[in-house]
């Protein structure tokens, strides 16, 4: 074991003693759930499901909703398997107590203190630990390596910066730090080119990426009621939705919005902001900018005054994306922002536009971008040109939307190929016997 596990082991020790203040200050934020603060020290009154137990850890939202795929596949593989998922953060918490499936709970991850790492791992006990990305916390990993506990590292993504704090010499990280990690890990599936080459340096051995799960995936979900009720009232009114935006992006959008009004005065724009909680800041910019709105997800706050509906909630992009012919990708008109997925309203039939800056997606936009399937905006008089030419043409936006339901539907592979890589750790299913041919039935 390097001296740096040692020394991260002694200074968590030492940050244990103030974790509890910590932790009350940021749920006074906002930032943890007082009810569950426990979870954050390892301890749960739920109990620990029989059978097998897979573990999955995302960092937060994104992470969470991509690992829904996979965790559906994992619980169809076999019925004695049961799911528990951790995550940091509150909005992945209530976003995944209303997504996942039976057998399958959530579960706040522990601090990554050796003795809340402890209460976790003797309380779960799990038979397998998935790890998404780069939610990389030495204790946990190197815990539940020495129980046993097989792991594995999926949609590994590491920055070149972090990949350069991994293997120098100086510093708390390093490459014997990195080894006794990342050699923690039975199987790893980097997402890009970048870290499989990374990580190959860093273990000394060939590993290949696998591709970006966050390219696969399932339509995202909608109440089939709350469409119907939705499409009903507002009937043929153009409409576009703009998606996990971020500070300093609704300006811009709102402005674009006004222009398109001027020429088409029934048009419609649902605005779905990254971050719930901005919800009250911007139900005040659009009392200053003078154009009605509705503030939630219910068809019947809308009428013909509504100019945009603002949805401050999680779990409501189905819904939005199927309601517009247009979806603008936040996360990507600022230059200090890299970007959201655009194959999610790829996938439900959107034309797309975003901004300039998202270098988290690049590769997938090269694509888009090669098949004309992407409009690359990044002022409100060019978001509103867009606009009005696609909704004049929809033979155009129509064109555009299928080149990127066509590449959305090209990287669904890569979680067949997850899932046959994970199946090698997995216990052979288990046999059920089939109680209506007991019973005669």
């Amino acid at each position: 074991m390097s001296y740096q596990i040692k020394l991260y082991r002694l200074i968590t020790r030492i940050f244990a003693l103030f974790a509890p203040f910590y932790l009350k200050r940021r749920a006074a934020k906002g930032k943890e759930l007082t009810g569950r603060i426990d979870e954050r020290f390892g301890k749960t009154e739920i109990a620990r499901p029989t059978g097998t137990l897979i573990w999955l850890h995302a960092a937060s939202v994104g992470e969470s909703v991509m690992l829904l795929p996979l965790i559906k596949r994992l619980l169809g593989h076999d019925p004695n398997i049961h799911i528990l998922l951790t995550s940091g953060t509150v909005t992945s918490a209530e976003l995944m107590a209303r997504n996942l499936p039976e057998r399958a709970q959530h579960q706040f991850v522990p601090i990554d203190t050796p003795r809340a790492v402890e209460a976790f791992l003797d309380h779960w006990r799990p038979d397998l630990g998935i790890f998404a990305e780069s939610e990389i916390w030495p204790n946990l990993i190197m815990q539940a390596k020495a129980r046993a506990i097989k792991l594995a590292l999926i949609n590994a993504r590491i920055s070149q910066k972090s990949l350069a704090r991994w293997q120098g010499k100086s510093g708390l990280m390093g490459p014997k730090m990195g080894q006794d990690i990342f050699s923690s890990f039975e199987l790893i599936l980097p997402a890009d080119e970048t870290t499989a080459q990374g990580l190959s340096a860093l273990l000394e051995r060939h590993i290949a990426p696998s591709g970006n799960l966050k390219y696969a995936g399932a339509p995202l979900q909608v109440d089939i009621k709350s469409l119907a009720a939705h499409r009903a009232v507002i009937g043929d009114r153009p409409v576009w939705v703009a998606a996990s935006t971020h500070e300093g992006e609704d300006e811009i959008l709102i402005a674009a919005h006004k222009e398109v009004l001027k020429r088409l005065p029934q048009s419609l724009l649902i605005l779905v902001p990254r971050h719930p909680e901005r919800g009250a800041k911007l139900e005040k910019q659009l009392q200053a900018s003078g154009l009605g709105f509705a503030l939630s997800a219910y068809a019947e706050d809308i009428d013909e005054l509504t100019n945009i509906i603002l949805i401050a909630k999680m779990g409501v992009l189905g819904l939005a994306y199927r309601l517009a012919n247009t979806a603008f990708i936040g996360g990507s008109l600022l230059p200090e922002l890299s970007g959201h997925n655009p194959l999610e309203p790829a996938r439900l039939d959107c034309s797309l536009m975003s901004g300039p800056y998202r270098d988290s997606f690049a590769d997938i936009y090269d694509q888009l971008e090669k098949n004309s399937a992407v409009y690359t905006v990044s002022t409100a008089a060019q978001i509103s040109a867009t606009l009005l030419d696609l909704f004049a043409r929809p033979s155009m936006s129509q064109q555009s939307a299928q080149a990127g339901a066509k590449i959305a539907q090209s990287q669904d592979g890569g979680l067949d190929m997850a899932f046959k890589a994970l199946s090698a750790l997995l216990p052979p299913p288990s046999k059920v016997i089939n109680d209506s041919k007991i019973e005669g039935k």
